[in-house]
């Protein structure tokens, strides 16, 4: 499938610690998640020492960029940016120091954490809650590190909407995704350390989420690069008639794969190996060498 034309002015390659993406290429951004009550891992990786050993194994499968992050993404026991601190900032750094040229990113909405976990080694800052806090591209701009702009449906962090409506899911999320970026851009983050984010599940549900990944070359063709986090989601699940989280695999490499043909550039998984191995068949499909990307 031929890629997006890149838009004007904006750069088709992304950028972050010395690392180049440009189109055609799919980077595996893998999840660590240092929190008691994940969705998924059920606080398999909430110890200090289980979160960097992991950060390790996701690497040695295939992971280009590494997420961590300290706050469960829905309803939950309340974390306080202190304590998002204590538990992300601690494993960036030991990160870092293990793995220096692998890209650290940190699923954070809050500024004061982003700035710690910059001085820790942070490479990008993973704003899934769509610019609640204006300050983090201020973050980002101060320490030239990349920032993740999302689509949350204008919710709160950690809150799930009920009946949430659009006239047109995907029109809003390209106009308020672009404005984000555009946003950080004029606060200096470097444009090709930003990438736009459809957010599945966050303020939408599963039909939502299906009619952004049906429609998700309407974003890779504004020029941003494109991430999904699709992994295990609750669309996943209900699309495939009510399964469990550990029963999502399959749907969610066939979703990846249509983002991928699609031209998304930054895939966030949970199981980085074969991700890595789905993204491999879709770009020797679509005729490129056999490479890992952005090497």
């Amino acid at each position: 499938m031929p890629m997006p034309a890149e838009a004007p002015g904006l750069s088709a390659v992304l950028r972050l610690r010395g690392r180049a993406f440009g189109p055609g290429d799919f980077a595996v951004m893998a999840v660590v998640n240092r929190t008691p009550d994940s969705f998924y891992d059920r606080g398999s990786t909430y110890a200090f020492s289980a979160a960097v050993d992991a950060a390790s194994r996701l690497i040695e499968e295939g992971a280009d960029i590494v997420d961590i992050g300290g706050v469960k993404a829905g309803p939950g026991t309340e974390v306080d940016p202190a304590e998002e601190i204590r538990r992300v900032a601690e494993v960036v750094a030991a990160v870092r120091d293990r793995h220096p040229d692998v890209i650290i990113s940190v699923d954070t909405w809050r500024s004061e954490v982003a700035e710690v976990v910059a001085e820790a080694g942070a490479d990008l800052l993973n704003d899934t809650w769509g610019g609640v806090d204006p300050k983090l591209a201020e973050v980002a701009a101060a320490y030239d590190i990349g920032l993740v702009c999302a689509h949350a449906g204008r919710v709160e962090p950690r809150t799930r909407p009920h009946r949430i409506a659009y006239a047109d899911v995907v029109a809003d999320v390209v106009a308020y995704t672009t404005d984000l970026a555009e946003r950080a851009a004029a606060a200096g983050v470097r444009r090709d350390a930003i990438l736009i984010d459809p957010a599945h599940d966050f303020g939408k549900n599963t039909w939502q989420s299906l009619e952004v990944s049906r429609r998700l070359g309407e974003l890779t063709a504004t020029g941003w690069p494109v991430l999904v986090a699709v992994s295990n989601k609750d669309f996943v699940g209900e699309t495939l008639g009510g399964l469990p989280v550990g029963e999502r695999h399959a749907g969610t490499l066939a979703t990846l794969a249509v983002s991928a043909l699609q031209g998304a550039r930054v895939f966030r998984v949970h199981d980085a190996a074969s991700a890595r191995t789905a993204l491999a068949v879709v770009a020797r499909l679509g005729g490129a060498p056999p490479r890992p990307a952005g090497r």
